[in-house]
């Protein structure tokens, strides 16, 4: 069984970090991309960056237009746990944000980069973040 267990949410300042955690289990981790997206109140559930989300480059990254400089996603393979590291943090931010696992082979219908929430077939429970001015 496929779980996703993120942590690491709350509130912080805006211009503040934070630092999200992705711990994986029940699949191997090499055949999926990882995904972070992000709900905010009112909104749609929208893509924020993703890990080996390219064809044929495990590791490979991509971010949301809004969020490049902002925002790292990185992996521990040997913990299966995905990071993503926060900074200058603007009130926008503030939302529920999931992490998400899609097999690799969704690319085919889906393209790539993988940041289509439609491509990803198992989410967490979505830690809040809220921003406080």
């Amino acid at each position: 069984e496929v779980q996703l267990v993120e942590s690491g949410g709350g509130l912080v300042q805006a211009g503040g970090s934070l630092t999200l955690s992705c711990v994986a289990s029940g699949f191997t981790f090499d055949d999926y991309a990882i995904g972070w997206f992000r709900q905010a109140p009112g909104k749609e559930r929208e893509g924020v960056s993703c890990i080996s989300c390219f064809d044929g480059i495990k590791g490979s990254t991509y971010y949301a237009d809004s969020l490049k400089g902002r925002f790292t996603i990185s992996s521990d393979n040997a913990e299966n746990t995905v990071y993503l590291h926060m900074h200058s943090l603007k009130p926008a931010a503030t939302a529920v944000y999931y992490c998400a696992a899609a097999r690799a082979s969704a690319r085919a219908l889906y393209g790539a980069p993988l940041l289509n929430r439609y491509a990803y077939a198992d989410w967490g429970q979505g830690p809040p973040v809220t921003l406080s001015s």
